[in-house]
């Protein structure tokens, strides 16, 4: 199938096509999301107005990923370092956490659409001791009622930092209990609330953080927007579901069986592309560097306050 024919395609047969490869599990980290509400709302300037129309966005994306077949859907929403921006900040932004679990809106995605519920990340030593521990009922109660909804699975990230120390207290408990560590599996249970497998797509816009899934990334197609993640529709997200369906080559080829032809037209494309670079950074600039031919090492980059990003060609 073409491209474009599948671009054409009713929903319901791309979810078809999709599901027949098997369940697929899906990361999507939000990023860039100030930016996309400042451009495509700069009517709405309060943070209050913000909370609101970020709410209604997340969940348009939740139900165009759920409608394109996917099973599993991992959402990191809220990193650490968004405490940086002060109590004010973090007042606000404990009501769209407390939505997740709470608000009428998504308690109604949840049963139309089959979901189960989770929560994973560093949430709990961030939340127990603070004001804001009542969270942590709120996440388990819905959690439980929603465990045995087979139809979606979406786990929220809140508070992803480092997860070492969280693996080795759980690795430790585990081994005070049982006198053997857990296998993968195991330790993907106890972190995830139960168990995932293994990311088959990671669709950012921001830097890649292996901590937005951790124990799950290594092996997914990695696809990267250019504008902020709520800009995705339905044309992107079956532009990445066609391309990780017909294009990927998962087998690595036999070099060793390559003609004495090929190999030559390989190392002739390898060499002419010696000086070519592609780079994902943080620094800024219009244009860094040349090389001494002053042919190309130009820096494209797209700046933000909180994630600048430059692409290398």
């Amino acid at each position: 199938m073409n491209l474009e024919d599948f671009l054409n395609l009713p929903t319901g047969k791309v979810a078809d096509i999709v599901r027949s490869k098997g369940p697929k599990v899906c990361v999507f980290p939000t990023d860039g999301t100030r930016r996309w509400h400042m451009l495509e709302h700069p009517e709405s300037t309060s943070l209050e107005s913000y909370m609101e129309v970020q709410r209604k966005r997340h969940l348009e994306l939740y139900e165009l990923f759920f409608d394109h077949g996917i099973d599993t859907l991992l959402s990191p929403i809220f990193r650490p370092d968004l405490l940086d921006r002060g109590e004010a900040y973090m007042k606000e932004v404990m009501k769209p956490l407390t939505w997740l679990a709470s608000h009428p809106s998504y308690l109604s995605f949840y049963k139309d659409y089959g979901v189960s519920f989770h929560v994973y990340g560093e949430f709990r030593e961030y939340l127990r001791s603070t004001q804001h521990g009542y969270l942590l009922d709120i996440y388990d109660r819905l959690t439980d009622l929603t465990r045995d909804r087979r139809s979606h699975r979406l786990f929220f990230g809140i508070f992803m930092s480092d997860p070492t120390e969280t693996i080795s207290k759980l690795i430790s408990e585990f081994y005070s209990e049982k006198n053997r560590p857990p296998d993968k599996k195991e330790l993907i249970e106890m972190y995830y609330g139960e168990y995932v497998d293994p990311a088959d797509m990671l669709i950012g816009f921001g830097r890649f953080c292996v901590h937005d899934a951790p124990l799950l990334l290594g092996r997914e197609g990695l696809y990267f927007t250019t504008s902020p993640s709520l800009y995705i529709n339905q044309q992107h997200l079956r532009m990445i579901l066609y391309d990780y369906i017909y294009m990927q080559r998962n087998s690595t080829p036999d070099y060793g069986d390559l003609s004495q032809e090929d190999r030559v037209k390989m190392r002739d494309y390898y060499r002419s592309n010696l000086d070519k670079i592609i780079r994902i950074s943080e620094n800024r600039g219009v244009l860094l560097s040349h090389l001494s031919d002053g042919s190309a090492m130009q820096d494209y980059y797209q700046v933000s306050d909180d994630n600048p990003r430059r692409i290398v060609q």
